[in-house]
């Protein structure tokens, strides 16, 4: 299984990229993973990425796919692997593709978490961070403060970038870069649309189902 999964900020990506990666067996890929080990481990790659990093920049294109290439190297992506929010933009996606075919590796199907802006902005803009115990709490719709930690009474505090005009505003972006991929894999037959609202399990079942069909059809 080969496979990319997509989708806004507050989809659910991680938690169900994981999931995935325990089901078929197969390595979960996140660049940004990849970047934070590259350089704490002190590869040349990760210096190079390091170097951008400190300056406040972006790491480009090429430095993010030479990773990902020396990544599916190893033992572990041998029978495939999933990228997590990888490619974002179409140059990444045509690189992704050259480096696929360098390799002679096809993808089976890309996977697109469907959720609305205003879905989204509920389950990021109602999240809190307690200051004491550091746990995560989702409390939407709140007007008087956050109150207090449901777990160990600590203070709560919200990040800036969970903040709702924040979220709209990454969401915007989001919607900028990756309407052209979302054709760019129509195009190619390869996208499946699945709806990422409801239950952590309900939302994970309908990924499990459509990527065990795009692995059906890939062996035909």
């Amino acid at each position: 299984m080969l496979a990319v999964l997509l989708g806004p900020p507050g989809a659910g990506k991680g938690t169900q990229a994981g999931r995935v990666s325990d089901s078929f067996g197969i390595p979960q890929i996140s660049t940004g993973d990849i970047l934070r080990e590259n350089v704490r481990t002190g590869t040349r790659l990760g210096e190079r990425a390091r170097a951008f990093m400190e300056k406040g920049e972006l790491v480009p294109d090429g430095l993010i796919v030479d990773l990902i290439a020396e990544r599916i190297e190893q033992p572990d992506a041998e029978g495939g692997f999933l990228l997590d929010g990888f490619p974002r933009t179409i140059p990444q996606a045509v690189a992704l593709d050259d480096l696929l075919r360098q390799k002679r590796r096809t993808l089976d199907g890309v996977v697109l978490i469907d959720v609305g802006d205003e879905e989204i902005v509920q389950r990021i803009g109602g999240r809190y961070l307690c200051r004491g115990c550091g746990r995560d709490t989702n409390m939407p719709g709140l007007e008087s403060g956050p109150g207090t930690c449901p777990h160990c009474g600590g203070e709560l505090y919200q990040r800036d970038d969970d903040r709702p005009e924040t979220v709209l505003r990454r969401l915007k972006v989001y919607r900028e870069l990756t309407a052209p991929l979302v054709e760019y894999y129509e195009g190619k037959g390869l996208l499946q649309v699945v709806d990422g609202t409801g239950s952590v399990d309900e939302v994970g079942g309908r990924i499990l189902h459509v990527l065990h069909q795009m692995q059906v059809e890939h062996v035909k």
